[in-house]
């Protein structure tokens, strides 16, 4: 008799080999496999080949090959944090063992209580966002790992999907995790105000220090048509500080965008200094300079001292 192998596994493209079982005889199953009409991509998981290059469908099998969730970047890549991308990380209550699987890293986890989402298991974002941490900042990690686990902590807090105490209060769960430090600064910085690596690197490296004013991030300046918050300002002199990262300010509509904003503000007061990434990250003494220019020059005008 001839089957329909897609409505017997399902819009997923995959399957337990037992739940298979109950509906075809083994020998029929096993013919599949030999002709390359089934994959067994983990012990005891069977897929559809012309399925089995989509993401889902590979974190579909991982978590049935292990009766787990997916987490650290896996989990990140699920909370539109991290891209679909890499070996699948999932975790096991650390009672269990973990499968030894092509493509697959399996962690043995405490406190074991996954969220659900599009129909896979998850580990929550806090935790999903540690974990990723941990693993990034572990002896032999790649720079890439770490600028993605960064990066997924920014995004997490600028966009308010997760509260910077409810993060904290994962950390808290884990003292001993690697580069422990450098998340507890991160996170204060973020809640401070700065919203990305650029304004991180122009807080510390560039507005911070002997001589320079105090800088209030992400002040709010109501326009006629919008309300802004500007990266960095002094209000007292009405500079505002803009850093301007290539992704957000390259585009012609992103400029037209910057122009209108600036005038908008210079006809409140408003001046706007604006600082790329090249300029910040290899002239930070010359940008430094001339934001103290401007402010001395901004103090003689307004007549303050």
């Amino acid at each position: 008799m001839a089957h329909d192998l897609t409505s017997l596994i399902g819009r997923d493209g995959v399957i337990r080999a037992a739940d298979l079982a109950d509906r075809v005889d083994r020998h029929t199953v096993a013919r599949w496999i030999r002709s390359r009409r089934l994959l067994r991509p983990h012990p005891g998981v069977l897929a559809l080949p012309d399925r089995f290059d989509e993401w889902h469908t590979q974190a579909l099998a991982g978590v049935l090959a292990t009766s787990g969730a997916l987490s650290h970047a896996s989990a990140l890549a699920v909370w539109r944090l991290a891209p679909r991308s890499g070996p699948l990380h999932l975790s096991v209550p650390s009672a269990r063992r973990a499968l030894k699987s092509r493509g697959l890293v399996v962690h043995r986890v405490q406190d074991f209580d996954p969220d659900r989402i599009g129909g896979l298991p998850v580990t929550d974002l806090p935790r999903a966002l540690v974990d990723s941490w941990g693993l990034a900042f572990t002896n032999g990690s790649h720079q890439r790992d770490i600028e993605l686990a960064r990066g997924a902590v920014i995004t997490s807090l600028r966009e308010r999907r997760v509260s910077a105490s409810r993060l904290r209060n994962e950390l808290a769960r884990w003292p001993a995790l690697p580069g422990r430090r450098q998340l507890v600064v991160l996170i204060d910085l973020v809640e401070q105000g700065c919203h990305s690596e650029l304004e991180i690197w122009g807080v510390r490296d560039v507005l911070r220090g002997p001589g320079m004013p105090r800088v209030v991030q992400q002040h709010t300046v109501v326009l006629p048509y919008a309300t802004v918050h500007l990266d960095a300002a002094i209000p007292e002199l009405k500079i505002a500080i803009e850093l301007d990262g290539a992704a957000f300010h390259g585009s012609a509509e992103a400029r037209e965008r910057d122009l209108r904003r600036d005038a908008a503000l210079a006809a409140l007061g408003w001046i706007v200094l604006r600082f790329s990434y090249r300029r910040l990250t290899s002239e930070p003494d010359a940008c430094r300079q001339e934001i103290s220019q401007v402010c001395a020059a901004r103090r003689v005008l307004l007549g303050r001292r």
